[in-house]
């Protein structure tokens, strides 16, 4: 699942007989005392024909990937939606900076790999203090969120940048638990059935982030509940997110616990050191034709940003409810799984950036759609053909997206050069997932920027015990959220004179048709035709 368009790729596992045997011959197991086993192959068997050990390992891969889904889910999904009530845009789009660490992980997973305690073991000497670290994390956040949320940014509550850290920290140690899995599943399942690891980093991950995306936002929301499971409405949800919090934290410290004392680790060895890994980085990013498919990644995505960004938030803002939003990706969740083979099986019959120029422009329409779908907003609220409409909207903006996941994805694979195959795809996945975050700080800021409202004072007397706050007696402008909390308290009405994010969806719809047909088509077309030599490292600048 692609939340907040933080692309969760898999460091590329490497699955020729060359580097599988590698592999093996990093293992505690191995010796050239015993006979010399047969070079190992992948095996192509279904899950119930592995080995007993093999099954077991693979559930506990899907259990780690799945905690490290939970708070992702909620950073990048549930969390930005609860925020709507109480921040403006521009102080969401600080928010979103949280989910940065899954974008630049790979300048430090080197580090991750290289540096551990031989008495606990190469991946459990991060992931067990990893785990626990978050557990207690979630612990004080989630006694501490609900009155967090409501006071964050007004006098005398914290920062928007402090409520932000916290969320910041759990996905950092997400992040790093992260590299820490994924070279685990190389020792942890035997070397023919490695190709079952990204399996496990699908189901897992994908299951996390879809309890605390959308299972979580429908159980959170009252009107949910109220409709659907109570006789008695209620202003309260089935699930509150500081209740959700303390549960996965208790969670967390108990599987880490569980995992120390009941999981023996096999003993490694380095393959690189550190400064290895980072020079043939550098080596990498030295390639004219890499930077050129960096520069096309870091512009690729500011056309769909205010789609992607913007308008869920705008649609809540207009009244939607998250109710029917958890619904409309409740329903949008399958479509995603099923378009996806439909992707897969069209990058092998076209060229991947052919097909993946063919999802561009689709998004680019699902952007321009998506606003219409905002503009015809019913009046009086969310009506049965209307939520169709938002449900059918959502599913094409879903499909080209996964259009275009899927084809550049086939593409970094097969320019990768294979000597060096882990760290040129994890660069390449890095840099296409830092163009679809950073432009989003700035595009939920200026939203806020081109919106004008102004606070018109109350046209009549009014009991001012009723009133919330303070009673409005001049106009002001109530363009953000705080201004216009205030207003509404004060029993005033907030009339909106110009909607930033029609503005600023436009903006980016231009800057990507521009873009599209004056650079990237051509120049990833471009790159799409070069010989494979083209992007591998000379012998000479590897060994540098």
């Amino acid at each position: 699942m692609n939340n907040g368009n933080v692309e969760v790729l898999r460091r590329n596992v490497s699955h020729d007989s060359a580097s599988v045997t590698a592999n093996l011959m990093t293992r505690e197991s191995f010796s050239l005392d015993e006979p010399v086993p047969k070079t190992p192959t992948v095996n192509n068997h279904g899950f119930f024909d592995l080995p007993k050990q093999d099954q077991k390992n693979f559930g506990l891969l899907v259990l780690l990937y799945f905690l490290q889904g939970v708070p992702l889910g909620l950073a990048t999904g549930s969390v930005p939606f609860l925020l709507k009530n109480h921040m403006s845009y521009s102080e969401i789009g600080i928010f979103s900076l949280a989910s940065y660490p899954y974008s630049l992980k790979l300048f430090w997973s080197p580090i991750v790999d290289a540096v551990w305690s031989p008495k606990v073991g190469r991946r459990k000497s991060w992931i067990l203090p990893i785990q626990f670290l978050s557990g207690l994390g979630m612990l004080w956040l989630g006694s501490e969120v609900e009155g967090l949320m409501e006071m964050t940014g007004k006098p005398g509550g914290p920062t928007v940048w402090g409520f932000t850290g916290w969320w910041f920290f759990l996905v950092l140690m997400c992040a790093t638990q992260d590299i820490a899995v994924d070279g685990w599943a190389l020792t942890l399942l035997t070397p023919g059935n490695i190709s079952y690891a990204s399996t496990a980093q699908t189901v897992g991950l994908t299951a996390g982030q879809f309890l605390s995306y959308t299972v979580f936002l429908a159980f959170y929301s009252k009107d949910f509940a109220n409709r659907w499971f109570r006789t008695v409405p209620q202003e309260y949800g089935l699930m509150s997110l500081g209740g959700y919090l303390t549960f996965w934290g208790w969670a967390y410290i108990a599987v880490t616990i569980g995992l120390a004392l009941m999981k023996r680790e096999e003993k490694t060895k380095n393959e690189d050191g550190i400064w290895d890994v980072y020079k043939i980085m550098w080596g990498v990013l030295k390639l004219k034709n890499i930077q050129a498919i960096i520069l096309v990644h870091l512009i690729a995505k500011i056309g769909f940003q205010a789609n992607d960004g913007v308008t869920n938030l705008k649609l809540l803002d207009k009244g939607f409810g998250t109710d029917n939003m958890a619904l409309t990706v409740l329903i949008d969740f399958p479509f995603e799984i099923g378009l996806g083979y439909y992707a897969g099986k069209w990058s092998q019959e076209f060229t991947p950036m052919r097909l993946w120029c063919w999802g561009f422009m689709g998004r680019l329409v699902a952007a321009v759609v998506a606003q219409l779908v905002v503009v015809i907003f019913p009046s009086g609220g969310v009506t049965g053909w209307y939520l169709l409409v938002v449900i059918a909207s959502h599913v094409f903006s879903t499909f080209t997206n996964t259009v275009m996941f899927v084809a550049v994805s086939a593409f970094h694979a097969r320019v990768a050069d294979p000597v060096i195959g882990g760290t040129y795809m994890t660069l390449l996945a890095t840099v296409s997932n830092l163009g679809g975050t950073f432009p989003r700080f700035f595009v939920l800021r200026l939203v806020d920027a081109f919106t004008s409202a102004t606070c018109h004072p109350p046209s009549s007397t009014l009991d001012q015990s009723t009133l919330k706050g303070p009673l409005v007696t001049q106009a002001f402008s109530c363009a953000i959220q705080a201004d216009k909390e205030r207003c509404l308290a004060g029993g005033g009405s907030c009339d909106m004179a110009r909607d930033g994010y029609y503005i600023v969806n436009i903006i980016c719809v231009a800057i990507g048709v521009t873009t599209f047909f004056m650079f990237i088509r051509p120049k990833v077309l471009q790159l799409q035709a070069l010989p494979l030599r083209a992007w591998r490292l000379s012998p000479v600048g590897t060994a540098k």
